[in-house]
C-alpha cells in the first residue's frame, strides 16, 4: 500500500536514549522530532511514556498523529516501533522514520517512500521487527567519518559551523513532515530532497 499517511500516523525519530548521547549525530531523529512537537499545537496532544518509548498523542491536520522516540538503545529501536504500532493499529504505510545518514553530505536531506537499511542499526531492527522495508523515512545527512571509526563518529557532537548547518537541516526536516502530513510525501519530496543547507541564504 502507498504512503497515504490519510489515518492514524506514527512518526518516530530514532536516537540514543540518556545525557550522554544528546544532540550527537546519531540523536539528530530525536532532535528533529522536538523540533516538530514545538510546532504542533500544544493543546491537541499528551504525553505518555509507554512501548518502551516516550511519545506525544494527539491530532494534527484531522488525523491522529503519534510521535515517538524510543527508550531502547538504536539496534533495538524496532521493539518499541513494532509495540506502538501494533497497540494504536498503525501499518507501515503510515509510519515514517526521521534518523541520521554519514552516507549524505551535511546540509542535505532525503525524503524516500521505502528501502534498505543502508547500514544503519535502527533502520535495520524496525524492518526486522515489522517484517517490511516498505515505510517512509526522512535520511537527514550528518557528513562523512574521517579517521574515526563509524561508531565513534556517529556518537560525537557536532562542531559550531556545523551545527549551525543542522540546525538549518533539521528544522527544514521538521517543515517536511508537516508538509508530508498535509500534501502528501510527493510533494515534499519535490520540494525537499533538492536542497542544500550547507550554505546560507540572504534571508538568514
Amino acid at each position: 500500500m502507498a504512503n497515504d499517511f490519510s489515518g492514524r500516523v506514527m512518526i518516530v525519530g530514532l536516537g540514543n536514549p540518556g545525557s550522554e548521547y544528546a544532540h550527537t549525530r546519531h540523536n539528530v531523529g530525536f532532535d528533529v522530532l522536538d523540533i516538530l512537537a514545538e510546532k504542533m499545537p500544544k493543546k491537541n496532544f499528551v504525553q505518555i511514556h509507554g512501548c518502551s518509548s516516550h511519545y506525544l498523542k494527539g491530532t494534527y491536520a484531522g488525523h491522529p498523529l503519534f510521535l515517538q522516540k524510543p527508550e531502547t538503545y538504536m539496534n533495538l529501536s524496532g521493539d518499541a516501533v513494532s509495540a506502538l504500532m501494533k497497540r494504536e493499529g498503525i501499518g507501515p504505510e503510515n509510519l515514517l522514520i526521521v534518523y541520521d545518514d554519514m552516507d549524505l553530505e551535511l546540509g542535505k536531506l532525503r525524503i524516500r517512500e521505502k528501502g534498505s537499511s543502508g547500514g544503519h542499526n535502527g533502520i535495520r531492527s524496525i524492518i526486522s521487527s515489522i517484517g517490511t522495508e516498505s515505510f517512509a523515512r526522512i535520511r537527514i545527512g550528518i557528513g562523512h567519518r574521517n579517521e574515526r571509526s563509524g561508531a565513534d563518529f556517529v556518537l560525537s557532537r557536532f562542531e559550531p559551523d556545523d551545527q549551525k548547518i543542522m540546525d538549518r537541516v533539521m528544522t527544514a526536516a521538521a517543515d517536511a513532515l508537516i508538509m508530508i502530513l498535509r500534501r502528501g510525501i510527493k510533494q515534499a519530496m519535490n520540494q525537499f530532497n533538492p536542497l542544500d543547507l550547507s550554505v546560507e541564504t540572504d534571508e538568514e
